[in-house]
């Protein structure tokens, strides 16, 4: 919003003259002037704050999102197990992220490695953040140890994931986002000129996040994968890869769905406020327009991988597989999320394109390697991520860059934009950086963590429990009731149904049946 020039009472009383009442209209006028301005300050603070905390609401219902892909990912004697985990995330990731994670990713002044202001949210609100931007930041913290869930499902301890889930929401994940995200990041498109040149002239472009969250929850879940090895019966004795499909197709529509929702507060919600006008001849074409692109892109690049897998998967297996569908669509939203509001909705086509075919050779990749994960989410969101940053590297365009990333007058004189729009090489770079940043910080950190585990025999889950399912051995029973325990109303012809008692003995069928009525 415009600013509005203060109001001076002595300037006002030389323009309304000599009179006795001047300076008393004058006074009069300025305080209404600025009684106005504030008003319009405090509404500007409101709709942005109504627009960032509605956004939190779309990447927190993600969660929900999460929880039915998994459930439908997994197989039916695991489904309540995948469940529990999955609200774990959100309540262990709540606590670690308030108490820590917050203020290691944007407690600055700091350093460029971490922040060290605002544990526990001491000082907010301030002239910075509100705590709607804590709400925000913990729904993309949680959303990066859900992807990690996904990995190391059907075999984990339920400790396990108390563990790693408080672990990666209050110290790994933040330390990321902070180096990205954060003014004084290292790695920050926006950081602060005064605190030191930029990585190239150009800080690493993630906007909402294809590294931040979604690489570092792929990464995180590769190493815990790697470390528990295969579930039982994924592989035969023979190193051939064998099916172990998830029980509910209609459970991954719906998570997909839900994602895909949720993803329009990830991706647009990423600018944080909304009314904000670029100052151009277009008086209609400010940040809400940006807003509105970047839910375009994010679409785009969806519905373009999602088809690409659909014609894909059909070329190479000879049928339609929904499931298929559903993570082609999630990899094109993962890879767009990088460059969402900086570049032009054709090169988001080409991007959820070439993100299909990334998570078609991971996958490949990963079955030649013996390497097993049921939702396949260190190949989507490791690896579609890493190509997003690659991708936002290529295509960034000048004057989405410069609306977006720049703030005040300590930009550089010709920031980097994208290779193949005329902007050079130096945000690849950049790019590249912070891939390579990502995979060595998460490795060096969640490895160990994972192996420890291991070590402690707190990691994997016996062989029987395994094959009974955790959800009888762990969680006191199934997801679903496959019998009825009352006797039914409709018995099938010629038997006499009637309810059984714990007296040892079986019910004799009344028409001499060799059948027992169970």
């Amino acid at each position: 919003m415009t600013t509005l020039s203060a109001c001076s009472a002595a300037d006002l009383t030389t323009l309304l003259g000599s009179t006795g009442n001047a300076t008393a209209a004058a006074e009069y006028i300025c305080t209404r002037f600025t009684n106005t301005t504030n008003d319009f300050t405090n509404i500007k603070y409101a709709i942005d704050n109504t627009y960032l905390l509605f956004s939190a609401y779309l990447v927190f219902a993600m969660q929900l999102g999460f929880a039915m892909l998994c459930a439908g990912s997994v197989r039916a004697k695991n489904t309540m197990n995948i469940m529990l985990t999955n609200v774990l995330d959100a309540a262990a990731g709540g606590i670690s992220y308030y108490i820590f994670g917050f203020a290691f990713a944007f407690g600055g002044p700091s350093n460029g490695f971490i922040g060290k202001h605002y544990f526990g949210l001491k000082k907010i609100p301030s002239q910075y953040f509100d705590y709607s931007s804590f709400l925000y930041q913990w729904a993309f913290a949680i959303a990066a140890a859900g992807i990690t869930s996904g990995s190391i499902a059907e075999r984990t301890q339920f400790v396990a994931y108390l563990i790693y889930s408080s672990f990666l929401t209050g110290f790994v994940y933040p330390i990321v986002s902070h180096w990205v995200w954060s003014a004084d990041g290292w790695a920050s498109a926006s950081r602060d000129i005064k605190s030191g040149s930029l990585l190239f002239d150009s800080g690493a472009i993630d906007f909402a996040g294809s590294g931040v969250v979604h690489m570092v929850g792929g990464t995180a879940g590769l190493w815990g994968a790697l470390i528990e090895g295969p579930r039982i019966g994924r592989f035969d004795r023979s190193g051939r890869s064998v099916a172990l499909r998830g029980h509910s197709g209609s459970l991954v529509v719906l998570g997909t769905f839900l994602l895909w929702f949720g993803w329009y507060g990830f991706n647009p919600g990423s600018f944080f406020q909304i009314l904000r006008p670029y100052n151009t001849s277009d008086v209609y074409y400010g940040q809400w327009s940006a807003v509105g692109r970047t839910a375009v892109t994010t679409t785009l690049a969806g519905c373009t991988a999602g088809l690409t897998t659909l014609f894909s998967r059909r070329l190479l297996v000879g049928h339609w597989n929904v499931t298929d569908v559903c993570n082609g669509l999630l990899g094109g939203l993962a890879a767009i999320t990088s460059g969402c509001s900086v570049v032009e909705p054709w090169a988001a086509v080409i991007c959820g394109f070439v993100a299909a075919w990334v998570l078609i050779g991971f996958n490949k990749l990963a079955e030649k390697c013996k390497y097993d994960d049921p939702l396949e989410a260190a190949q989507l969101h490791g690896g579609c991520g890493a190509w997003g940053l690659l991708f936002t590297g290529l295509f960034a365009k000048e004057q989405y860059v410069y609306e977006i990333y720049v703030y005040g007058t300590d930009r550089p004189a010709s920031r980097p934009y994208g290779l193949f729009m005329g902007g050079g090489g130096k945000l690849f770079a950049a790019q590249i950086i912070q891939i390579l940043a990502i995979i060595g910080w998460v490795s060096a950190t969640m490895g160990p963590l994972f192996y420890i585990l291991k070590k402690l025999k707190l990691l994997r889950i016996s062989s029987e429990d395994e094959m009974a399912g955790m959800d009888m051995t762990r969680h006191g029973g199934f997801a679903y009731v496959y019998h009825d325990e009352d006797a039914s109303s409709h018995p099938p012809p010629g038997f006499a149904m009637r309810r059984i008692e714990p007296d040892g003995t079986s019910p004799a069928p009344t028409n001499g049946s060799s059948n027992n009525v169970v």
